[in-house]
């Protein structure tokens, strides 16, 4: 894989407009190429997928995109907007949300405290998005005032969506979910993230779990060494030999 494809024959665009372009997008750490030119879009209503090894870049994209890292050269366009070096409260401001790898937490604070701090953009009452995050994470509603700190790293992952949640984003960015947690948690969690699509809310999603997150998405990307090697239909992708060789530990 390393020339870059499309599926044949299938059309996201349908007349839309996308929500996110990224283009030509190159980060550096210091001396060292992070990402080399990596392009994508995201049009509203998609789950789009982006996978790839570790130290791809997968997580450097997602942080220059919310302006946690400001890139080198490219642009980042969301809603006809240039957000490219902006820093990360004008980004959340603008409609993105980031629910970052490793969960992020503050371990100190209670649940209720933690989902409060998600909505530091809005001006407005909460209590309807409280509502919603505890309709789609009944748990954290039995934990609303225990120390995020102490609960199981499932419940952890929850409290990170559901902070990512409250600013009502237009786009969210999800990397890592299910990180480091048991298949039955995995299951839950993959199973809001469709929900929360359905509800509006269109998404950029990170995953190890290559498969789950290709069968759950309407388009995805490949991402090797600082590149997007492939693209295509989400469940193109899943039944090529390379990825499901790749990525999926098939021969």
């Amino acid at each position: 894989m390393n020339a870059r494809n499309t599926s044949p024959g299938f059309d996201r665009a349908q007349g839309r407009e996308p929500m996110l372009v990224v283009d030509d997008l190159h980060v550096n750490y210091g001396a060292i190429a992070a990402l080399k030119g990596v392009s994508l879009e995201v049009y509203p209503g998609e789950i789009v997928t982006l996978i790839g090894v570790n130290g791809a870049g997968k997580s450097t994209t997602m942080r220059t995109i919310s302006g946690l890292l400001k890139p080198k050269k490219g642009s980042i366009n969301f809603e006809g907007k240039e957000i490219g070096g902006l820093i990360g409260n004008k980004v959340a401001r603008l409609g993105i949300a980031q629910s970052p790898e490793g969960r992020r937490i503050f371990p100190r604070m209670t649940v209720a405290e933690n989902l409060e701090l998600g909505a530091f953009t809005r001006k407005d009452d909460i209590s309807s998005d409280l509502d919603r995050v505890f309709e789609l994470f009944p748990r954290l509603k039995e934990r609303i005032g225990q120390k995020a700190g102490t609960l199981s790293g499932g419940e952890q992952q929850m409290v990170a969506m559901a902070r990512a949640l409250m600013s009502r984003p237009r786009l969210l960015l999800l990397d890592e979910p299910s990180m480091g947690l048991a298949p039955l948690l995995v299951e839950t969690v993959f199973k809001t993230i469709v929900e929360v699509n359905k509800q509006g809310t269109t998404v950029l999603l990170v995953e190890q779990n290559a498969l789950v997150a290709l069968n759950i998405g309407s388009y995805g990307y490949v991402l090797e060494t600082g590149k997007i090697s492939l693209e295509g239909e989400a469940r193109g992708l899943a039944s090529n030999d390379e990825v499901r060789k790749a990525y999926l530990g098939e021969d």
